[in-house]
C-alpha cells in the first residue's frame, strides 16, 4: 500500500505530525516530506496547519474519505490472497450494533478464539447506521445490525430474532398495576429512548405508531446500560431487548410490563459488502450461524 497515503491518513486522524511520526517510527521532518510529496501528487494542498493545529481542508476531506475506503479494499485484497495458502488467521474487523455487540457478541468471540486462536478480532460497536456505513466503505469486514436500515450496496442475511418489551422499575406504579397496560397508561409516561439511527430507537418508534402514542416527554440516551439504570431508579419506562435485561430481571431490578400487542419481534442481520471472503470471515460467519439457537431466549 502506498506509504504516502498511509501517512496522510494517520496525520489526518491524529491531527498532529509528531504523533504520526511516532506511529510510523519516523522523524517529524520525514512525515512532513511525505505529506508535501503526497500533496504534490494530488495537485493541491490537503492540510491546513500552523503551530496550534493540523486539520483537513475540503480537498483533504475528500482524499481522506476515499483513502480510508482504498485502504480497506487493499487490506481485504491482501487477506484474500494470503488465504490461498494459509489457514484462517489474521485480523478480522467486526462491527455490531449495541444490543448484539454488548450482550451477545462476547460469547461468539469466545467461541471463535477457542477454535481459531490465530484470528485476531477487532470489534467496533455503534448504532445500525454507523456499522452499516463502515461495512459499506470496507472499514469493517462484517457487521451484525438490527432494524431495517441496510445500505443497498450490502449483502444481508437474516441471523436471529429478538423480542422487544416495555420495562419499568419494580417500584413503578405500572409495574404494580393489575391487568394489562393500556394506551393511556403509556401515553402519560416519560420514555427513556435510544438516539436516532439506533435499531432500538427504530423499534420504539414502531411501537409508538402501533399504539398511536405521542409521549409527553422523551429522554434520549446513547447507551442501553444508561437507559436500564435510569429506568431502574424511576426516571421513566423504555422499550428494550430481552437480551439486554436478563440480569436485571433475575435480580428483580426491572419488570416487563404486560402490554397487549407486545413483545415486538425484530430481526438482526449479518451484513457484508463482497462475496469474496477471507477464511477468517468464513469461519466467523459459520460460528455465528451455528450459534443461532443460543441467541433465542
Amino acid at each position: 500500500m502506498d506509504q504516502h497515503l498511509k501517512i496522510f491518513l494517520t496525520v489526518a486522524e491524529m491531527q498532529n505530525f509528531s504523533r504520526a511520526a511516532e506511529e510510523h517510527h519516523m522523524t517529524q521532518p520525514a512525515v512532513s516530506q511525505y505529506i508535501r510529496t503526497f500533496e504534490e501528487m494530488i495537485g493541491t494542498r490537503l492540510l491546513e496547519r500552523n503551530n496550534k493545529y493540523v486539520r483537513l481542508n475540503k480537498a483533504g476531506e475528500i482524499v481522506y474519505h476515499h483513502g480510508k475506503e482504498i485502504l480497506g479494499l487493499y487490506t481485504k485484497m491482501q487477506n484474500l490472497v494470503d488465504d490461498l495458502t494459509n489457514k484462517a488467521s489474521g485480523r478480522l474487523y467486526i462491527g455490531a450494533s449495541y444490543t448484539f455487540g454488548e450482550y451477545v457478541l462476547p460469547r461468539i468471540i469466545s467461541n471463535l478464539q477457542d477454535i481459531y486462536p490465530d484470528i485476531h478480532p477487532e470489534i467496533t460497536i455503534g448504532n445500525t447506521t454507523k456499522i452499516s456505513g463502515l461495512v459499506a466503505t470496507n472499514q469493517l469486514d462484517v457487521g451484525i445490525v438490527e432494524g431495517q436500515f441496510i445500505d443497498k450496496k450490502l449483502i444481508a442475511e437474516e441471523l436471529a430474532e429478538d423480542a422487544m418489551v416495555v420495562v419499568a422499575s419494580v417500584n413503578h406504579p405500572l409495574a404494580k398495576k393489575k391487568g394489562e397496560i393500556v394506551r393511556t397508561d403509556l401515553q402519560r409516561e416519560t420514555w427513556v429512548v435510544r438516539e436516532e439511527g439506533s435499531g432500538t430507537r427504530e423499534a420504539t418508534e414502531k411501537v409508538f405508531r402501533q399504539f398511536n402514542l405521542s409521549p409527553e416527554k422523551l429522554m434520549n440516551f446513547s447507551s442501553t446500560q444508561l437507559i436500564k439504570e435510569s429506568v431502574e431508579v424511576g426516571l421513566g419506562i423504555s422499550l428494550l431487548s430481552q437480551w439486554t435485561i436478563q440480569k436485571e430481571l433475575k435480580n428483580d431490578d426491572l419488570k416487563i410490563l404486560d402490554v397487549a400487542g407486545l413483545p415486538l419481534q425484530r430481526k438482526f442481520s449479518i451484513v457484508t459488502n463482497s462475496r469474496f471472503q477471507t477464511k477468517a470471515l468464513e469461519v466467523f460467519l459459520s460460528i455465528l450461524r451455528k450459534n443461532k439457537l443460543l441467541m433465542t431466549l
